[in-house]
């Protein structure tokens, strides 16, 4: 039996190191915030424009347009908005299952409930993303092709999509992601919330599949307060998405017709306002990101009972959330080093407590989860802000 205190205190000295200041408080991951971001805003409310009808939404979606490479982008409330508009744009139909990893923020979850269609949970890999080997034999078992569909032989669902997450900022395997969806006829539906910033071999989270979304919370890499986005090359998704966004409000100059249920989604001008300024410094962050990471790298390589999770292979992550995964074995030091780092006002995290275990999901279809449910017990973030450099 090993000493969890030393294991504890070789930990906290290690995040101290990176840390320096021992009176400060630290949180999981604040924003970047200076002058030029105050004089965006400012703009923005002289211009007395701060509803979706603004100048800076478009604005916004041009520069986010151009940085992606994605060819359309719609601008929305949150990345939890972006997630719905996707699956309804998508043409993904109630009671239709969509395969989502159970190792993600409950949003992904709640999305599929919205449009009434189920989520189907399956398991993740030491990367952190879905292993799509286990999945791949797992449909080979459960499901077979019909008119085009993967059709659910336990269920008598087809199952439609799949929503891989970048967990972390942290691009999942893509040539394996469209390999297993071409095989099984399905949708891709991107959660890049996370990963503004990272690429797989050049090409930008968000874009490899039919669309993509990404979340602009106050505690991403850069932020509108409140807001996502999503990202399609597909013309049909995008003016659906676009649609549906704005009410579904059809164009004129003083009716309100409205053709189908709508949704209020659009973002406001006044929080793409400091979208666009933020926008402007999205590399400083990300660099400032990379020498964050290097300096944990080389805090933590003297302790060998943990791993600080670094950028899968072809990838350029960004680093969003630094992360260290207890090596199995090492397990019950999770909940006394998440106790010794509060005490001291370090807010590290440990993972999302995996979706088929809450009490509204566990009705739902599930693979063999005991690699999340590992992963779970040895997964914590700690404090990543892009300033912590300094």
């Amino acid at each position: 039996m090993f000493n969890k205190k030393y294991y504890v205190k070789q930990f906290y000295l290690s995040l101290i190191e990176v840390l320096k200041k021992k009176d400060k408080a630290f949180v999981l991951h604040e924003p970047s915030l200076n002058k030029s971001d105050k004089l965006s805003v400012s703009k923005c409310l002289d211009s007395k424009m701060v509803s979706t009808a603004g100048l800076f939404t478009k604005k916004f979606e041009i520069k986010l347009k151009k940085f992606t490479k994605s060819k359309y982008v719609v601008s929305v409330i949150s990345g939890t908005s972006a997630l719905h508009l996707s699956i309804i744009s998508s043409g993904i139909k109630k009671n239709d299952e969509i395969l989502i990893p159970s190792m993600t923020f409950v949003a992904t979850g709640n999305s599929v409930l919205y449009n009434n269609s189920v989520p189907h949970f399956v398991d993740i890999n030491e990367n952190l993303s879905i292993d799509f080997e286990k999945l791949s034999k797992y449909l080979e078992q459960i499901s077979t092709i019909k008119d085009g569909k993967c059709y659910n032989k336990k269920t008598k669902r087809f199952i439609r999509a799949i929503i891989p997450m970048h967990t972390f900022g942290h691009i999942c395997d893509i040539k394996k992601l469209k390999s297993i969806a071409k095989k099984f006829k399905l949708i891709i539906i991107e959660d890049a919330a996370e990963a503004l910033g990272s690429f797989y071999k050049n090409k930008h989270a968000g874009t490899f599949g039919d669309v993509g979304i990404l979340s602009f919370n106050g505690n991403k890499i850069i932020t509108t307060g409140m807001g996502g986005a999503i990202l399609t090359n597909n013309r049909k998704i995008f003016e659906k998405a676009k649609h549906l966004a704005a009410t579904a409000k059809i164009n004129s100059k003083w009716d309100y017709i409205h053709d189908e249920v709508g949704y209020n989604y659009r973002l406001p001008s006044l929080n793409a306002s400091l979208g666009c300024s933020q926008l402007k410094k999205i590399n400083y962050l990300l660099d400032n990101k990379r020498k964050l990471f290097k300096k944990y790298q080389k805090s933590f390589s003297k302790l060998n009972f943990l791993t600080l999770f670094r950028e899968p292979l072809h990838t350029k992550s960004n680093y969003w959330l630094q992360t260290v995964i207890l090596n199995k074995g090492y397990e019950n030091l999770l909940t006394p080093i998440l106790d010794k780092c509060y005490s001291k006002n370090i807010y590290i995290r440990p993972s999302w407590k995996p979706l088929h275990t809450l009490k509204f999901f566990k009705k739902f279809p599930k693979m063999n989860l005991k690699n999340t449910e590992s992963l779970f017990k040895r997964i914590i973030n700690i404090p990543s802000s892009s300033f912590l450099i300094k």
